[in-house]
C-alpha cells in the first residue's frame, strides 16, 4: 500500500511541472508543424497529449549517466588522450539501490492526502467517461430515422470513399448541431427540423465533413485519448492540449470536406452561413460526440480555408521535422532527468540507544538518489605495475541519508581507496524507513578498478 501511495504522489506532484513543460514544447512543435499542414500539427497534439500522460510515471535513471559522463570528462582531462597505459574503468557494486534522481520527504499524512484525493478525482473522471458513453449510447437508441422522403447529396469521404448512404442517418430533437457517433454502429445524427432549414449545398457541405469524421475514426480515437489520458485528466493544461488537438482535427475533417464538395471557399461560405444557423447552445452536452462546431476555433478555420498556404519544399520539410523532433526530445529529457521522487518522513517517536544494533541493510531495501562516480586515479593509470581490483566501504548512512561514516573494509591500494572514499562521501541516499520512521543503517559498497594493460 505504501508503495502505490508513494507511486500517486510520485506522479501527482511531477505531472504539476512536466505536463506544463511537454505542453510548451508542444506548442512551439505545433508552431513549427504549421506550415506542412493540419495533418502534422495534429500528430503533434496527439503526441503531445499522450506524452502528458505517461511522462509523470516514468523513471530514469539519470544518476549513472551523468555521473559516467563527468568521471569520464576528468579522466580524459587529467590523463589526456592517450596518455595512459590502457582502459581504464571504475565500476560500482552497492548493495542495496538504484539511482533515481533527487528525492523530497513529505509528511505521512500529507502523502495520504494527495493519494486519496487523487483516486476520487481519477474515479469520479472514469465513471463521467463511462456516463459519456452510456448518454452517447442512449442518445443514438432514442434517435429517429430521417423522414423517407428525405434527399441527401452524394458526397464522398475523399480518404476512403464513405458515403451518405453507406452509415446510419438519424434525427434527434437533443441535438442543436450534427454530430458522429458510434465505434461499431457509425451513425451520423442531424438536429430536428435540420433538414426543412439547410440548403443543399450547406447539406452537403455538413455531410462531408461529418462523413470524414467517420472515415478518420474520430469518435473512437477521441475515447481512446480520454482513457489514455485519465491519469492526468485533472491538468488544465492537459485540458488547452486537448483543445488543440480537436482545433486541428477540425481543420483536417474541413480539408476532406472542402475537395468533397465545390472547393475550398464555397466550403467556407457554407460553414459561415451554418455557424449563423446553429448559434444556439446545445440542449444536452453529449460527451464524446464529434460535430462540425466541436472546436472552438471557427475563425482559424476559416482562415486555414481561405488563406494561401506556403509550398513547404524537401528541404524545408526536412528542417521543420528536425526542429521538431529535436523539441520534442529536449521537452522529454528534460522532464525525466528533473524528475523528483517523494518519500514519507514521519518524526521518530521513540528513543534509541547508541548501543542498538544498527540494521545491515539487504539488496534493493534503500534507494540512492544522487550519485558520484569515483575517479580513476591518474597515477594508477601510467603506472606500469597498476592492478586490478575491488575497494570494499563500509558506509553508515544516517537518518537523512547522508553518509556520516565510511570505512575501508578491503582495500586495494591508498589511491585507490581514496578515489572510492571521495566519491561515497558525496552520495546521497533516501532515508531508510523502519515501522515508518527514517532510521541508520549499515550497507557495502564496492568499487571495482579494472585497466586494459
Amino acid at each position: 500500500m505504501k508503495a502505490v501511495e508513494t507511486w500517486i504522489v510520485d506522479y501527482v506532484l511531477n505531472s504539476v511541472w512536466q505536463v506544463p513543460l511537454i505542453f510548451a514544447a508542444g506548442w512551439l512543435a505545433a508552431r513549427l508543424a504549421r506550415p506542412m499542414g493540419p495533418k502534422v500539427e495534429h500528430r503533434v497534439w496527439v503526441g503531445a497529449v499522450l506524452a502528458e500522460a505517461m511522462l509523470p510515471a516514468c523513471h530514469l535513471a539519470t544518476g549513472d549517466l551523468l555521473g559516467g559522463i563527468w568521471a569520464y570528462l576528468l579522466e580524459f582531462i587529467l590523463s589526456g588522450r592517450g596518455g595512459g597505459a590502457g582502459n581504464a574503468e571504475t565500476r560500482v557494486v552497492v548493495g542495496p539501490g538504484t539511482v533515481l534522481g533527487s528525492g523530497l520527504l513529505l509528511p505521512a499524512w500529507l502523502l495520504a492526502a494527495i493519494a486519496i484525493t487523487y483516486a476520487c478525482v481519477l474515479l469520479y473522471s472514469a465513471m463521467r467517461l463511462v456516463w459519456g458513453l452510456f448518454k452517447a449510447n442512449t442518445l443514438l437508441g432514442e434517435a429517429q430515422p430521417v423522414p423517407a422522403e428525405a434527399e441527401f447529396p452524394n458526397v464522398l469521404a475523399a480518404a476512403g470513399g464513405v458515403g451518405a448512404d453507406s452509415v446510419q442517418i438519424l434525427v434527434s430533437a437533443e441535438l442543436a448541431g450534427p454530430v458522429t457517433l458510434g465505434i461499431r454502429r457509425r451513425a451520423l445524427l442531424l438536429p430536428e427540423g435540420f433538414l426543412e432549414k439547410v440548403t443543399e449545398r450547406d447539406l452537403e457541405a455538413v455531410l462531408a465533413h461529418e462523413l470524414a469524421h467517420i472515415e478518420r475514426r474520430d469518435f473512437a480515437k477521441n475515447l481512446l485519448y480520454g482513457v489514455f489520458s485519465l491519469p492526468a485528466v485533472y491538468h488544465p493544461a492537459l485540458w488547452m492540449s486537448f483543445a488543440r488537438l480537436a482545433e486541428t482535427r477540425e481543420m483536417i475533417c474541413d480539408e476532406i470536406a472542402a475537395q468533397a464538395v465545390t472547393g475550398r471557399e464555397s466550403y467556407a461560405r457554407s460553414l459561415l452561413r451554418l455557424a449563423a444557423m446553429l448559434a444556439v447552445p446545445m440542449p444536452a452536452r453529449t460527451l464524446h460526440a464529434i460535430g462540425i462546431f466541436d472546436a472552438h476555433s471557427f475563425e482559424r478555420r476559416v482562415m486555414n480555408l481561405t488563406g494561401k498556404r506556403p509550398r513547404v519544399s524537401g528541404i524545408r520539410r526536412l528542417a521543420l521535422v528536425a526542429g521538431c523532433a529535436v523539441v520534442s526530445i529536449a521537452a522529454c529529457a528534460s522532464a525525466l532527468a528533473l524528475r523528483v521522487s517523494f518519500a514519507a518522513a514521519g518524526p521518530v517517536s521513540r528513543a534509541e540507544s547508541p548501543d542498538a544494533k544498527r540494521p545491515h541493510v539487504s539488496v534493493n531495501d534503500v534507494k540512492i538518489m544522487s550519485k558520484v562516480q569515483p575517479v580513476y586515479p591518474k597515477k594508477a593509470k601510467e603506472d606500469k605495475n597498476t592492478i586490478n581490483g575491488a575497494v570494499i566501504l563500509t558506509v553508515i548512512i544516517g537518518k537523512e541519508g547522508f553518509p556520516e561514516k565510511i570505512d575501508v573494509k578491503q582495500s586495494l591500494r591508498e589511491d585507490y581507496d581514496q578515489s572510492a572514499l571521495d566519491a561515497v562521501r558525496q552520495w546521497r541516499w533516501e532515508p531508510y524507513l523502519l515501522n515508518g520512521e527514517p532510521t541508520e543503517v549499515e550497507t557495502d559498497v564496492t568499487v571495482i578498478y579494472s585497466i586494459e594493460q
